[in-house]
């Protein structure tokens, strides 16, 4: 590498504190560093305790008690989380394109960032980011990929926004699939505006005794049945069936604490929630082993030959 200011011959001049290589040129004595990757960007957290902090963050820990372990800050840990879950979302856009699916399932898993709307109406608040937020994902059922997800409220044009996730995501030649959703009201419409002709499309509607006494509060209702119904070309009576992403939903809540229900551990913003989201749905494709299929997602489904690192998803 020649000298940047004169051009000259260098020659190697010991390391920085940091270990990275350093240049002395022989012309006018300049010093300078051999050009290294910063997957971090400008932080300066080092690459091991940053990979330990996102270990912690996606096996269910919170910020604060990640902070307790690693003995990093909680400004540090979510500027890293926010960071990383960037890298993620442009994972995302890079790796899900033309997906094979056979059998998709969606479904939507509530959350809420700072106070839930109950509290937020109460309060008279009505500013952005703030009350429930509902993640949207879909998931193929067989190589078990979630290939598209959407964080938003409960509503036709957020349910619009999610088909157009799932329309960009999804192969468009001679692939048409089956997909099954709850009974949510938005679905219909906008399934038929984005996948219109691609799909055959049920949903499946639950129906649910009456609440428990007060002290069942807290326990979802009975459910006592469900009723399959064809809505969209024709699905497969025995595919009808949303049980895998409903899984996948406590799965989430499993590794998040933001989303474990009935604690303190809620989003204080959504930035912060999005970020997470993003880290927890790159992290389940691309490295976390499924006892199932006996490989990752991503592999399954032909996206990537092998099992990747927490560092791979920084280096993204």
């Amino acid at each position: 590498m020649n000298c940047q200011k004169c051009n000259g011959e260098t020659k190697k001049f010991g390391r920085d504190r940091k270990g990275h290589q350093r240049l002395r040129c022989l012309s006018c004595g300049k010093t300078s560093i051999i050009p290294y990757d910063k997957p971090l960007g400008d932080m300066r957290l080092p690459i091991d305790k940053a990979v330990m902090i996102l270990n912690l963050l996606i096996e269910g820990n919170s910020i604060r008690s990640t902070e307790r372990i690693t003995g990093v800050g909680k400004t540090a840990i979510i500027a890293l989380l926010v960071k990383t879950g960037e890298k993620c979302e442009r994972l995302f856009e890079k790796y899900m394109r033309n997906i094979k699916v056979n059998d998709v399932q969606a479904d939507e898993i509530w959350g809420f960032v700072r106070m839930k709307d109950k509290t937020r109406k109460r309060r008279g608040k009505d500013e952005e980011g703030l009350g429930d937020a509902y993640t949207w994902i879909a998931m193929e059922r067989d190589s078990k990929l979630i290939f598209a997800w959407h964080l938003g409220k409960r509503s036709a044009k957020d349910a619009e926004i999610f088909l157009e996730k799932i329309y960009k995501a999804v192969e468009g030649t001679n692939n048409r699939f089956q997909m099954t959703t709850d009974g949510y009201g938005a679905y219909p419409d906008a399934v038929s505006y984005s996948l219109g002709t691609r799909v055959d499309y049920a949903q499946l509607i639950k129906q649910y005794a009456a609440p428990e006494a007060d002290d069942h509060r807290y326990s979802p209702s009975v459910c006592t049945g469900a009723k399959p119904v064809p809505v969209i070309g024709n699905p497969d009576p025995e595919k009808i069936c949303t049980s895998h992403i409903e899984r996948q939903n406590l799965t989430v809540r499993m590794s998040m604490r933001r989303m474990t229900r009935l604690t303190n551990g809620f989003s204080k913003k959504w930035s912060n929630l999005r970020a997470a989201l993003a880290l927890n749905f790159a992290y389940y494709n691309f490295c976390r082993m499924h006892k199932t299929i006996r490989c990752t997602p991503a592999m399954q489904a032909n996206i990537t030959k092998r099992v990747w690192e927490l560092k791979d998803l920084l280096a993204n």
